[in-house]
């Protein structure tokens, strides 16, 4: 066991794990220890720039679950764009869960977004589920405000799969979406342009939402297919 290992199993939580294994049912239960996300990025802030850390990086595939989500949190903490850039790349094809894609915000994504449009399309190309998810996520989290482009969920929109976890990010884009640029996203949902389950989907979620009014509520409903 290596020293990072034996610190991570020092801050298990036999109960969280339970937790945390059932939803995420495709890792095996053996390969979660079960630590709360805020202390696994308490422990990436602690060792980031060590010589442990950096050997941890450079030491793929892991095991454990939270290792995964060690690792990037580790690359949250990476300042420089261009490093940041290299190890999320070299760490997108090793993810295997929801959870740690999700979870991933390098900073230094916020502060170059032109440079980071050109990654996020190409990485929601990619034939691995979990970097089109990211990529996905990324044009989510980032370029929904100001920096938005009829472009991305154009492009989004026409990728075609049958990856349940990637079906899911892409309504969870659209209904996001619906919320932060409602009339522009609407003809999307009203011209049917995603599969029914990915359009009942995107509905569903942008209808939990309190972003979004009663009126518009009413209205996605009616827009169902089914």
């Amino acid at each position: 066991m290596t020293e990072i290992q034996k610190k991570l199993f020092s801050m298990q939580d036999v109960e969280y794990r339970d937790f945390s294994a059932a939803l995420i049912p495709n890792i095996q239960k053996e390969r979660v220890i079960g630590i709360r996300v805020p202390a696994l990025r308490r422990l990436a802030k602690e060792i980031h720039n060590t010589k442990a850390a950096n050997e941890f990086l450079n030491t793929l595939p892991h095991y454990y679950l939270e290792e995964n989500s060690l690792h990037a949190f580790l690359i949250e903490q990476i300042k420089d764009y261009d490093k940041a850039i290299l190890e999320t790349e070299r760490f997108l094809p090793f993810i295997d869960n929801w959870a740690t894609c999700d979870s991933m915000r390098p900073k230094a994504f916020a502060k170059n977004l032109k440079q980071l449009e050109v990654k996020a399309i190409e990485w929601t190309k990619s034939s691995h589920t979990y970097t089109a998810r990211f990529g996905i996520e990324a044009l989510m989290c980032y370029y929904l405000g100001d920096a938005f482009s009829l472009n991305h969920p154009k492009l989004i929109a026409e990728i075609k799969t049958d990856e349940y976890y990637l079906k899911m990010m892409i309504a969870w884009y659209f209904a996001t979406a619906l919320a932060k640029q409602y009339i522009l996203i609407l003809p999307f949902i009203e011209n049917k342009v995603l599969d029914k389950w990915t359009h009942n989907k995107a509905i569903q979620k942008a209808v939990e939402s309190n972003r979004i009014t009663d009126r518009q509520k009413e209205y996605l409903k009616a827009l169902k297919i089914k």
